[in-house]
């Protein structure tokens, strides 16, 4: 038998299984033929690189879902336990580099590509990136359902569908300009809209009770309004594996999205505005929410993509025949932070309302269905609704929680008599002010376990964020530390270091990443690391050129690359960075005889667009960059970089290219990180605090191969117990009062002495993450980086190091500690 190609050429069907199917160059070539002419309706002579991409991505596709469809009818015909993982953001980075090397066809298709005379690295970067994440959070979530299909879970991660996903961010006069994210302008290739599966949701309105056709007492919700959502679906095909997980995301929809009756009354905007109000909710990444408008789209949308997941949840738990009483059999649904913690009350008023469980009962299968993650300590970040809000938004939810709150507050009163200060502290409803309704509380009191995600942060979690929650039931309470994937941040990112890794112990590492420690044979030997050297020289050429493209800087990729990319916030200190390279430009001014490492510092990162501060950080990078990178007597030691627009497929290019990886927050306030594990693991030697997963990096790496400095979590706490006065450093270290002098006199902006005036006189006057403390520790501890760097040797062999004891930081590893002590659940495979 055979298969014709669009050429004619026959094809033996021995060659490949099929051409939509098979994974040799020449089935990749008919196949991405075919889908140029017969699906994006072009010939190759007169197609864009667009067309092309599409092409090929199609083509990819169409044996992604090959592996998906016989998964399928695997899932439907077994009694599974599902992992349904809900995340208010997945921010999964391109897909197609990832996919081709997950299915093992990378070297294939660019085989096919050249023979048609074309540039697959071309297409690659042509990807628009989905920007439907903030930072670590969706970046975590996109890990975790690469690591849910590679181990083999049934998985599905339910989301939103953004529209316009996080900002585009460039840079104007050296501050952040925010620019809308249009990144289904050519649409998305990977999903498949499935409309038979669209759910309808509630919005508003109020409660009534009614008496049902056995004469007992029940309550609906009679709505003010109704959205629809439409799931739209992305196999995610796991590593070297037949299994794949599914990321669902809703899209939101007008009921009726045109009236006819107004817009024969004339009325032609009022014909559409249903389509328009309803639709905001999937419009856009987290609104911002400093106006009680901007609070409510973003309760909206919570609630939104909860209520069309459990819907669906329920959907197929009924499709397979299980009855809703065992609903918990089949799901545990993991919160991924507090943004869908409205669920737990959705599916209570789902088993009460609807299927008229006693309370008991649903309450029992609900705490057994969820499962919570706390990622952060910071008070800000742990959602509270204001109740008025609250009520009309959700006002049949509202009185569930009531419900849940006093049956809970009657077992404290119960356990702690007289306790009415933990009974304050644990009630879900905040009233100490102005009230509000309290989401961690909700998600703790209605999950039958909650995980902090490094061993640091749920140490703190239970014994101040949840305190009294760990007193009433520690059992409840667990660590996860996070992980990420080798799979997108070594092999794709680094293809160079994974090769080499390949030729020394083989490559079974990247689903079994404790084999690293195979390269710690190799740490002192001479060739290898002068290959190892060698590498990362390549990498940081490739980064200076990008650099020299998006920047117009030139940097040196001999220099020291010391790299700060992440979301640009006080706690996270980018300006104790900027403080010392203020102090090191002041010591190489007035020192002609100066001798030290060369560097380029690099940052990256966005700022919320509300967050006044964090953008004066950025702003104050660049100014410093600006006057810097332009004098003659310093430039040659040191180059000043702000990469605009930092996202998963830039940070591609820069992870490999690190030299010194900066972790320097507050000690206590990161829960964990994971841009500390992608540098590490692509061997970049970190300067840090003991704080989040450092402390865990630090362990596993080796102390003498980690730069740690300043407080500790417990120093920080009794710093601020005892009476914390910045002032006092100010005035007792003279580099740091000439950082700040140099900032406030208008050096770094052409003379206006007010510009950064906010940022300085915060530190000097309330400096809540403490840095002024730390930056004499931060400064010193520079001081060793710069003479570890002049020994090429030793340096290397603490980069192999770090690489070769980073296995525990794979997402691989965190996902079965979710499988074994929080699901409970085996893989299929």
């Amino acid at each position: 038998m055979t298969v014709k190609t669009p050429n004619d050429n026959p094809l033996p069907q021995a060659e490949h299984e099929h051409v939509r199917t098979g994974t040799s160059p020449r089935a990749l070539k008919a196949a991405f033929q075919d889908n140029l002419n017969l699906v994006v309706g072009r010939p190759l002579e007169i197609s864009t690189a667009e067309d092309r991409y599409h092409a090929v991505a199609l083509s990819v596709r169409d044996r992604i879902m090959q592996r998906w469809i016989k998964q399928v009818e695997r899932w439907n015909g077994a009694n599974l336990r599902q992992v349904s993982y809900l995340s208010a953001e997945f921010l999964m980075g391109p897909h197609l580099g990832k996919e081709m090397l997950n299915l093992g066809i990378t070297e294939h298709a660019r085989q096919a590509m050249t023979e048609l005379g074309l540039d697959l690295d071309q297409f690659i970067g042509l990807e628009e990136e989905p920007g439907l994440g903030n930072g670590g959070l969706g970046r975590l979530a996109a890990c975790y359902l690469d690591s849910l299909a590679t181990v083999g879970y049934p998985a599905i991660g339910y989301g939103i569908r953004y529209e316009f996903g996080i900002f585009d961010q460039i840079i104007k006069d050296g501050w952040q300009v925010e620019v809308t994210d249009k990144w289904l302008r050519f649409g998305n290739v990977w999903e498949i809209a499935r409309p038979h599966f669209a759910q309808v949701v509630k919005l508003g309105g109020n409660s009534e009770h009614y008496t049902d056709e056995h004469g007992a007492d029940r309550i609906r919700w009679v709505p003010g309004r109704v959205v629809v959502g439409t799931p739209y679906d992305t196999p995610i095909l796991g590593h070297g594996v037949e299994t794949c997980a599914l990321l669902r995301l809703w899209s939101a929809e007008a009921a009726q999205s045109f009236d006819f009756a107004d817009f024969n009354r004339g009325d032609y905007y009022g014909a559409v505005h249903e389509k328009v109000y309803s639709e905001n909710i999937s419009k856009v990444l987290y609104p911002n929410d400093e106006q009680i408008q901007g609070k409510h789209l973003r309760l909206e949308q919570q609630y939104f993509f909860v209520a069309c997941s459990i819907k669906d949840m329920i959907r197929l738990c009924l499709r397979r025949g299980l009855p809703i009483e065992r609903f918990n059999e089949m799901y545990c649904i993991q919160l991924n932070d507090t943004h869908p913690a409205i669920a737990i009350a959705e599916l209570m008023r789902q088993l009460v309302d609807k299927f008229a469980l006693p309370w008991e009962q649903a309450w029992d299968i609900t705490r057994k269905s969820f499962s919570y993650t706390n990622h952060t300590l910071l008070p800000e970040a742990l959602e509270k609704w204001p109740l008025p809000l609250f009520s009309s938004v959700l006002p049949r939810h509202l009185e569930i929680i009531y419900e849940i709150n006093h049956r809970f507050l009657d077992e404290i009163r119960i356990r702690y008599p007289g306790d009415e200060g933990k009974v304050e502290r644990m009630s879900i409803i905040d009233e100490s002010g102005e009230k509000y309704v309290r989401m961690a509380n909700l998600a703790v009191i209605g999950s039958h376990a909650i995980n902090g995600v490094a061993e640091l942060h749920s140490e703190l979690v239970k014994s101040q964020l949840f305190a009294d929650f760990h007193e009433m039931a520690p059992e409840r309470f667990h660590n996860v530390t996070n992980g990420v994937t080798p799979r997108r941040f070594i092999a794709l990112s680094n293809p160079g270091l994974a090769r080499l890794i390949d030729d020394k112990i083989g490559d079974g590492w990247l689903t079994d990443l404790d084999r690293l420690k195979g390269l710690e044979t190799y740490a002192n030997d001479t060739g290898f690391q002068q290959v190892w050297a060698d590498v990362k020289r390549d990498n940081k050429i490739r980064l200076a050129k990008i650099i020299k493209h998006r920047t117009g800087i030139v940097v040196d990729p001999a220099s020291l690359f010391d790299i700060q990319v992440k979301r640009i916030h006080e706690y996270k200190r980018q300006h104790l960075n900027v403080l010392n390279i203020i102090s090191l430009y002041q010591r190489i001014k007035h020192d002609p005889k100066y001798v030290g490492t060369p560097r380029t510092f690099i940052f990256g990162g966005k700022a919320a667009p509300g967050y006044f501060m964090a953008k004066l950080i950025i702003k104050l990078i660049n100014s410093v960059s600006e006057v810097i990178n332009h004098d003659p007597q310093v430039r040659d030691m040191i180059k000043v970089v702000f990469l605009p627009d930092y996202n998963v497929k830039h940070a591609q290019n820069i992870y490999p290219a690190a030299d010194l990886s900066e972790q320097i927050s507050t000690a206590g306030k990161e829960a964990s990180g994971t841009g500390n594990m992608k540098f590490s693991m692509n061997g970049a030697l970190t300067i840090g605090t003991l704080d989040g997963a450092n402390i865990e990096i630090r362990e596993e790496v080796g102390e003498e191969n980690f730069f740690l400095f300043g407080l500790t979590a417990d120093q920080v706490a009794s710093l601020k117990t005892d009476g914390y006065a910045p002032y006092d450093y100010y005035h007792g270290d003279m580099e740091l009062k000439q950082a700040i002098d140099l900032i406030n006199c208008g050096l770094f902006s052409h003379g206006d002495t007010r510009l950064f005036r906010p940022l300085t006189d915060h530190l000097l006057h309330h400096d809540e993450y403490l840095l002024m403390a730390d930056y004499r520790p931060y400064v010193d501890c520079q001081q060793e980086v710069d003479h570890a760097y002049r020994d090429p040797a030793h340096w290397t062999h603490m980069s192999i190091l770090n690489v070769a004891r980073m296995g525990k930081f794979s997402s691989d590893r965190a996902i079965r500690e979710y499988g074994k002590n929080i699901w409970n659940i085996e893989p299929l495979q």
